[in-house]
């Protein structure tokens, strides 16, 4: 009678597991090989098609184990190994586990225990967590959310210069969208299309960026009270990144390191800069608004950098080329950093 239910119930967890499976043909099978080893130890291979039997020659016995999946166990009972195979090529793996008043049926995630060792029969059924597949080829969206920088000959120009820049207030925001190639295990390549908006905002409020036909300005308004001054501008981004997933490589999940970095190139959508102001009398908040496209570049290019761990991704940019065009002073390359979702 337990056979029977076992019988039963090993079809309705390969139903839910797998559907409906493919049963081999009534026909006869051609060969069988039985490998003996240890004091009890056998293994049984039936083969039914001759490019089997000499693909089985080619292979050890560590190679079997790991394509079968077959479980460590430390006890004593017997272990039965099934694979079912559909038409389509995808298979799943059947382990049969029995011992002295106690069986253990598994079908993917799911595990069936019948514990007969006591009064009464126990049936309990096991889930493990679903396994997240790792596709070769995938698109995804993300979103930059950061501040932007400028470096001057190497350094962030001071709170003195006219155009020194005020980190909170210099937001920077971009929205790409990717796709990411797997090369291998762990290892990507991303590429995509977006946009992204500069604003530098300047530490010293009073000065204003006003663009002549002998270059950028940045003008010290004594005749106002100006309170906020700043430059903006928007790109249309292209960009390829190589990455690296440790947590992939060493099967930990979301808990490696992840690393990527990879060039980037953009063309200027628009730009302006702005300044906010109050009269010396005390008049309500003015602004004056002048477009940009005289003194900004119109293409960027440079390097774009990685880091993430666990649900955390920071990235960072540095453009090559400078902010202003290359006749007018001074020459600023832009710099960001902040985080990705």
């Amino acid at each position: 009678m337990k056979k029977y239910v076992l019988a039963m119930l090993l079809m309705a967890l390969v139903e839910l597991a797998f559907g409906s499976p493919v049963l081999p043909d009534p026909r006869p099978v051609n060969d069988s090989i039985i490998v003996e080893f240890g004091n009890s130890g056998k293994m049984v291979f039936v083969v039914d098609n001759p490019d089997d039997f000499e693909r089985l020659k080619n292979m050890d016995i560590n190679q079997i184990i790991r394509e079968l999946n077959i479980p460590d166990t430390k006890n004593n009972g017997e272990l039965t190994v099934i694979e079912i195979r559909q038409k389509d090529g995808h298979k799943e793996i059947v382990s049969i586990y029995e011992d002295v008043g106690e069986t253990e049926v598994t079908v993917g995630r799911y595990k069936l225990i019948v514990d007969e060792t006591g009064n009464r029969t126990k049936v309990k059924l096991e889930t493990s967590p679903k396994e997240e597949k790792d596709p070769s080829f995938r698109t995804y969206f993300n979103t930059d959310i950061g501040i932007n920088s400028y470096f001057e000959s190497g350094t962030i120009p001071g709170a003195g210069a006219a155009y020194g820049p005020k980190g909170w207030g210099s937001w920077n925001v971009g929205f790409h969208w990717m796709a990411s190639q797997r090369l291998s295990k762990g290892a990507y390549w991303d590429f995509g299309l977006g946009v992204s908006w500069y604003n530098f905002k300047l530490d010293n409020p009073r000065y204003q960026v006003i663009g002549s036909e002998n270059g950028i300005q940045f003008v010290n308004r004594t005749d106002v009270n100006g309170f906020k001054s700043k430059i903006s501008a928007s790109y249309l981004n292209a960009l390829t990144m190589f990455k690296v997933d440790f947590g992939k490589i060493n099967d930990t999940g979301r808990n490696g390191l992840r690393i990527g970095i990879g060039p980037y190139a953009g063309y200027r959508l628009g730009g302006r800069s702005k300044f906010v102001y109050r009269e010396l009398n005390g008049s309500g908040r003015k602004k004056e608004k002048e477009p940009a496209g005289s003194y900004l570049n119109n293409f960027r290019y440079g390097i774009r950098g990685e880091v993430g761990f666990k649900s955390i991704t920071f990235f960072t940019t540095y453009d090559f080329n400078p902010l202003f065009h290359q006749s007018l002073s001074p020459e600023l390359h832009p710099v960001s950093f902040g985080i990705v979702f």
